[in-house]
């Protein structure tokens, strides 16, 4: 049997590019994570803090109360629970194509 020293060796070029896709597939993930993040506290800080403040001012009525009042009790409510709804189904969606992404990198 006999060994020489190119036989040996690791590629380390190849590690070294399949290390560097794996950081750029890496940093695209959360990239894109934080970027859903921030829309979604961006939608529910104007949910939480900016409709209700003007909440007041919408003063019709909706189903018998007046629209202020809806928006204040049930509206908001109904935002945030959607908000965390597509949260988990776009974070489940982003975690699978990184799972893909990894398998086929």
């Amino acid at each position: 049997m006999v060994h020489t020293a190119a036989m040996d060796m690791p590629d380390y070029d190849a590690l070294n590019q399949r290390s560097q896709q794996a950081a750029t597939a890496r940093s695209a993930y959360w990239r894109r994570t934080r970027r859903l993040t921030a829309a979604l506290l961006l939608a529910w800080f104007l949910i939480s803090f900016v409709l209700i403040y003007f909440a007041r001012q919408l003063s019709f009525d909706f189903f018998g109360w007046p629209f202020g009042f809806w928006v204040a009790s049930q509206g908001a409510l109904a935002v945030f629970c959607l908000i965390v709804a597509y949260y988990a189904w776009a974070m489940r969606r982003l975690d699978e194509q990184a799972r893909a992404d990894s398998k086929n990198g």
